[in-house]
């Protein structure tokens, strides 16, 4: 395979890529990790369990293979909201009808249909609008029943079987977790996946559930994609590891123009806490058919990239389209050109967060000052469960992180973090580690690489004794020999 140096990353955002039906082969998942990918996503609203395997065992071949760590994320689909079947499979809905949503299961009309979720017409009031077939319909409710909702029709159009329904005006008492994804949960964790993509959160509640399920197998990367779960959004990512702007889901609930506002206050709210956010959904929607993308596709990605987001995703791009490695690849030299730019880094300097009142801030805040002051080229952060690596990505350094841990599943959960390059060393996995010790393999490590050369400066922190969550206390600077 590959030699070491060429393994990193020449950026600091990573990227995740969905696989699906055009990219489930070996070689296509190999073909792209080597354009750029750092974590790949399992979408469990699509495939079977069986197929999800195939490709977890063939993405932790090629880790084998390679030396160099990955991450996987498996989304798991959450509650969808859909109405009934019609008589006819579809109707045309025109705007200033009345419409009836009930519970009978009848096949429906063009007067009503079933809409199959008692928890709706329990949780709707008059004026509350309903969004259809991914906000193409919007109803407004004008009466409710005890087994029925009468709505006058805003926007018509083709209504047809199974389409979904939103609901931005209502909290639904429905758990983001149903029966499907339980089962999806439990695989996934028994399959050894390292971050859970959490879909329908609409409380703190439903981040804690998931948490409870997880109990530390995986981080818990929580999809906000609803109103409401931007209206509990400081209590949602003060309990969630990660979180992901959903832009899909987001935008139909929301309108367009308050998207792009959510997106920056959800990824400064998570660059505040050190938690990793991803910018998902449409990101090179138009390379799905073609082998390039739109400028302001290309524009997108950059935004993201200037806001300081860890990690950008493709959906459709890579697991349905019909250019995988060529989205990957033009993600890839967007974020490493934008990442070039000295505005980038003017604008990661002046975002750049203040530490909180603790020792472990405190000594990842001077080691971004010493980075800087010596302009050194690796800062590597010994950690044993990723927090301390993910504490100096917080600094967002121009040097680059080494998080090096005993543990390979922190340091797969580490390929999500910005600027990180995670390293598994059993080395390190003794309590009785001496800073010598650590030192001498931080210089083995950056060295292999081929980061430094001699006469440069590197910077390691630590916590000692080594092994002891949150004690990050101890910062050296060591000139390579």
């Amino acid at each position: 395979m590959e030699d070491k140096a060429s393994l990193l990353r020449g950026r600091r955002t990573k990227i995740v890529s969905t696989l699906g039906p055009a990219s489930s082969t070996k070689e296509m998942i190999q073909t792209l990790f080597f354009a750029g990918v750092d974590v790949f996503r399992l979408n469990f609203s699509h495939g079977t369990h069986e197929e999800q395997a195939a490709r977890y065992h063939i993405i932790r071949e090629l880790e084998k293979e390679t030396g160099k760590v990955i991450g996987v994320l498996a989304d798991i689909q959450g509650p969808k909201l859909r109405v009934g079947n019609f008589a006819d499979g579809k109707v045309i809905l025109k705007t200033g009808a009345i419409f009836r949503l009930d519970l009978d299961k009848t096949l429906g009309n063009e007067e009503r249909v079933c809409l199959p979720h008692p928890e709706i017409i329990n949780s709707a009031e008059p004026g509350c609008r309903l969004l259809l077939d991914d906000g193409k319909l919007c109803l407004i409710v004008r009466k409710v029943g005890k087994d029925f909702l009468e709505t006058e029709v805003l926007v018509g159009g083709p209504l047809s079987n199974h389409k979904g329904v939103n609901v931005p005006d209502m909290i639904l008492p429905i758990p983001a977790l149903t029966e499907k994804d339980h089962k999806d949960l439990k695989f996934a964790l028994e399959l050894g996946v390292d971050f859970i993509g959490l879909s329908f959160v609409q409380r703190p509640e439903d981040v804690q559930e998931a948490k409870d399920i997880s109990n530390g197998r995986a981080w818990i990367v929580t999809k906000m994609e609803k109103p409401q779960a931007m209206q509990n959004i400081d209590a949602i990512l003060e309990l969630t590891d990660g979180v992901m702007v959903a832009r899909g889901d987001l935008g139909v609930e929301m309108p367009p123009e308050e998207v792009p506002l959510a997106q920056i206050k959800i990824i400064r709210k998570a660059r505040q806490l050190g938690k990793p956010v991803i910018v998902a959904t449409q990101m090179l929607e138009s390379m799905i058919s073609s082998p390039t993308p739109t400028r302001a596709e290309a524009s997108d990605i950059a935004t993201a990239v200037f806001e300081g987001a860890d990690a950008v995703m493709l959906s459709a791009e890579s697991a349905a389209g019909q250019y995988p490695k060529e989205a990957v690849t033009i993600m890839d030299r967007i974020i490493s050109r934008v990442e070039k730019d000295e505005e980038w880094r003017k604008l990661m300097e002046a975002t750049r967060e203040q530490p909180h009142n603790n020792v472990a801030d405190a000594i990842v805040a001077a080691a971004q000052k010493i980075c800087n002051t010596l302009e050194t080229p690796a800062v590597v952060a010994f950690t044993r469960r990723g927090k301390t690596a993910q504490r100096m990505s917080r600094e967002r350094p121009d040097s680059m992180i080494f998080g090096v841990t005993p543990t390979l599943e922190s340091a797969r959960k580490l390929a999500l973090v910005w600027g990180v390059h995670p390293y598994h060393s059993i080395t390190v996995d003794n309590p009785a580690c001496s800073v010598e010790d650590m030192v001498a393999e931080a210089s083995r490590i950056v060295q292999s690489y081929q980061v430094v050369t001699k006469g440069d400066h590197m910077v390691v922190i630590a916590g000692m004794p080594f092994g002891q969550a949150g004690s990050t206390n101890l910062i050296r600077v060591v000139d390579i020999q």
